[in-house]
């Protein structure tokens, strides 16, 4: 895997950016609760079977807990302190069985490969820089075990700068098709008022014939 920090690296892979946002409370990509495509998925006939779960950039643990609601064995993972302590927080509030670890989600390896039955995307993807991406995918290959399942949900706009940076179904197609294959994508019917027509739930699945 590439070496995950340019000499020069954006803020964004600072955990003092992300912890200043938190600290300040500028954080709008926090709902306050489980994005709503998890829990249509959690409560559908093609729900997952529980398993092992990584929770990528989990802030403070809204969709992380709604897995460890229905079963799942979870393990979140955020740059910033004050998210972890947070969502730490809630799960013994809510009576929930979760670890969150402060951690830099690219230094994972290889403690952490091969270790979950399933990756949790949301709003992570969008957060990191751009030129991170290629290593982000390789990352999630390698914490799946095989056959393994990555459940996302990617925010896809065109404006420019971030976070949160802008993509496009094409270039998630490029990144991910070469170790991935699309078990379902959708146009999220319910997203935030200024995210409308612009989110996508994909539930992608390690190739059996990928490295």
């Amino acid at each position: 895997m590439p070496e995950h920090q340019p000499a020069e690296h954006p803020p964004t892979l600072n955990a003092e950016f992300w912890e200043q946002r938190y600290q300040e409370g500028t954080t709008r990509w926090d709902l306050g609760q489980p994005a709503p495509s998890f829990v249509h998925l959690l409560t559908s006939p093609d729900a997952p079977k529980p398993g092992t779960i990584a929770v990528l950039g989990a802030g403070r643990g809204h969709d992380a807990l709604l897995f460890a609601a229905h079963g799942f064995e979870v393990t979140g993972f955020d740059f910033a302190a004050s998210a972890i302590a947070v969502a730490t927080a809630n799960a013994q509030a809510q009576g929930l069985s979760a670890q969150f670890l402060q951690r830099d989600i690219f230094a994972l390896e290889p403690e952490f490969a091969n270790r979950f039955d399933y990756v949790l995307e949301h709003t992570c993807f969008c957060a990191i820089a751009p030129a991170q991406r290629p290593a982000y995918v390789q990352l999630v290959h390698t914490l799946l075990r095989p056959q393994g399942e990555l459940i996302a949900v990617f925010w896809a706009h065109d404006r420019p700068g971030g976070p949160p940076f802008g993509t496009s179904l094409d270039e998630l197609r490029q990144q991910f098709s070469p170790g991935f294959d699309i078990r379902s994508l959708s146009l999220v019917p319910d997203s935030p008022s200024h995210q409308q027509n612009e989110e996508y739930f994909i539930r992608l699945r390690v190739k059996k014939s990928a490295p």
